[in-house]
């Protein structure tokens, strides 16, 4: 198997007759695209492939979001039913995950109209997660989330 090359990257790279090919070297063909956009060379500018980048550019934030929250959500669910083995760690992990999520909002305000389906998104994988890490019975764990999404983002965890 052969893989593709790329040059180093100059103006002149995207006058070459042959472009790279986005399945073929993802890294020339994005320097490409940025080129001919701010040349205003919109004609040669590959629309779609382009078009689902930045798609993809959205998916992967609101993905960082129930990530985020995710996180909150497992050492909340750990908190609760492992209150002997509560550590400095998951609430420092819960308080660190929050600041995160609000960023998150922050930056991409988009992103709080799909809140309430990354909370259910995010729970999914933290009670897996808390599954495998605690080794309790799957209906120890709601299907749902118990946490409201106040007393995900507020609710104290201090640990003395």
């Amino acid at each position: 198997m052969t893989l593709a090359r790329s040059k180093p990257w100059s103006e002149d790279t995207v006058c070459e007759p042959e472009r790279a090919a986005y399945d073929r070297d993802f890294y020339t063909w994005t320097l490409e695209q940025a080129a001919l956009i701010r040349e205003g060379r919109f004609a040669e500018v590959d629309r779609e492939n382009v078009a689902e980048e930045i798609e993809s550019l959205g998916r992967s934030e609101f993905s960082r979001l129930v990530s985020f929250y995710s996180l909150i959500q497992l050492h909340m669910l750990k908190w609760e039913h492992q209150p002997n083995l509560r550590s400095r760690s998951w609430a420092n992990s819960i308080e660190l995950h929050r600041m995160h999520a609000a960023e998150a909002l922050e930056d991409y305000p988009g992103l709080k109209s799909r809140v309430d389906e990354a909370v259910v998104r995010a729970y999914r994988a933290a009670r897996l997660e808390a599954i495998r890490e605690t080794g309790l019975s799957k209906k120890v764990f709601p299907e749902t989330c118990p946490f409201t999404l106040d007393e995900m983002l507020m609710r104290p965890y201090d640990f003395d």
